[in-house]
C-alpha cells in the first residue's frame, strides 16, 4: 500500500486502529501476569520475542527486504538488549512481585526518563518549565504508589518490584534515545524484527543464567499461560506494532503518542476486572498524577542548551517521545 493511499484512508480506520492500540498494549500487562503464573519470566519473554521476531523477519525477507548488514545487527542488538532484555525483561520479572496495573503506571514514566537522559547527553536540550513540572508530577505519582500503606491483595507493595520497574523504564528510555542515531535497518518492520530477535536471545541467556531451565516444567504450564503467551506474540507484538507503524504513516504522530496516556488506564482497569487487583483511591490518584506528568512533559518542547546549538534533526517536534518504547507491550 502506497503512502498516498494510506493518507486517504477513511477516518474510521484510524480511529479503529488507535482504539486497538489502546486496548492491545494496555492488555499486555495482564497477559504478562497470566503467562508468568506457570512459565519462568525471562524464558517466557525470550520465547515471545524470538517467535514474533522470527516470523516478522521471514515475512520481510520474503517480501524482498534486503538482509541487514553487520552494523545494523550490532545496533539492533544494543536496542534489543536495552528495550527488550532489560526493559521488557524487567517488567516481566517485576510482575511476579507487583500488580500489572501498577507496573503499567510506572512504565508510563518512560517519556520523563527520556527527557532527562536527553538533557544529560552532550549538547542535549535543556529542560523547560513544562519538563520540570512533568518530572515533578511523575515523581510525585511514584511516591504515592511506593509509600507505605498501598497494598497488593493484602500484602505490602514490593519496594524491590518498584525499583525494578523504574530501572526498566530507564533502560527503555536509553534504548529509545540510542535508536535515534543507531545504524538500524531503514525499513521499520525489519528493524523491529532484528531487535526482537536480538532481545529475545539475550532474554533466553538471562533465563539460563538465573537457572530458569531447571524451573521450567512443561507439564505444569497452564492453558491460561499458553494462551497469554500466544496473545503476546500474535496480538501484542505482531498485530500491535504493525498497526502502530501504519498509524505513524497515516496520521499525526502527536495523535499516535496518546497511547502512552491510555495504556496505563486500560491496564489498571483490566487488572481490577479480570485479575482482582486492588484499586484504591491512592492508586487512582497516583494514576492521575503520573498521566498528568506524562501529558505535560510530552506537550512542551525542551529548550536547547545554548542559542548556538545545532538543531536536532533526529526527532521531529511532533513525533511521539517514545516511538521505540512500545516493544514492552
Amino acid at each position: 500500500m502506497s503512502r498516498k493511499s494510506l493518507s486517504l484512508s477513511p477516518r474510521w480506520r484510524v480511529v479503529a486502529a488507535l482504539g486497538t492500540i489502546y486496548l492491545v498494549w494496555g492488555s499486555t500487562y495482564l497477559a504478562i501476569r497470566f503467562a508468568d503464573e506457570t512459565i519462568p519470566p525471562f524464558l517466557m519473554a525470550g520465547a515471545r520475542f524470538l517467535v514474533a521476531g522470527g516470523l516478522l523477519y521471514v515475512w520481510m525477507r520474503v517480501r524482498g527486504t534486503p538482509r541487514p548488514s553487520a552494523p545494523q545487527w550490532i545496533a539492533s542488538f544494543v536496542v534489543g538488549a536495552l528495550l527488550l532484555a532489560l526493559g521488557n525483561g524487567g517488567v516481566v520479572f517485576a510482575e511476579t512481585l507487583v500488580p500489572s496495573g501498577i507496573a503499567a503506571l510506572l512504565i508510563g514514566l518512560v517519556p520523563i526518563w527520556m527527557a532527562l537522559l536527553d538533557w544529560l547527553r552532550p549538547g542535549g536540550p535543556r529542560p523547560g518549565l513544562g519538563v520540570v513540572l512533568g518530572l515533578f508530577l511523575g515523581l510525585a505519582g511514584v511516591a504515592l504508589l511506593a509509600s507505605p500503606g498501598l497494598t497488593n491483595g493484602g500484602r505490602g507493595l514490593s519496594t524491590f518490584g518498584v525499583v525494578i520497574l523504574l530501572g526498566s523504564g530507564i533502560a527503555w528510555a536509553a534504548g529509545s534515545l540510542y535508536s535515534r542515531s543507531g545504524r538500524l535497518p531503514t525499513v521499520p518492520l525489519l528493524a523491529t524484527a532484528t531487535e526482537m530477535l536480538a532481545g529475545g536471545a539475550v532474554l533466553v541467556g538471562m533465563g539460563s543464567l538465573t537457572g530458569e531451565w531447571g524451573r521450567l516444567q512443561t507439564h505444569t504450564i497452564s492453558t491460561r499461560s499458553l494462551v497469554s503467551l500466544a496473545y503476546l506474540v500474535v496480538v501484542g507484538s505482531l498485530v500491535g506494532f504493525t498497526l502502530y507503524i501504519w498509524l505513524l504513516r497515516t496520521t499525526a504522530p502527536a495523535i499516535v503518542s496518546t497511547y502512552a496516556y491510555a495504556n496505563p488506564v486500560v491496564a489498571v482497569f483490566l487488572g481490577w476486572a479480570l485479575a482482582g487487583e486492588a484499586v484504591t483511591g491512592r492508586t487512582l490518584l497516583a494514576a492521575a498524577v503520573i498521566i498528568a506528568g506524562v501529558v505535560v512533559i510530552t506537550s512542551f518542547p525542551a529548550r536547547r542548551a545554548t542559542s548556538h546549538s545545532a538543531p536536532d534533526h533526529t526527532w521531529p517536534r511532533d513525533a511521539p517521545r517514545c516511538v521505540h518504547s512500545s516493544w514492552h507491550r
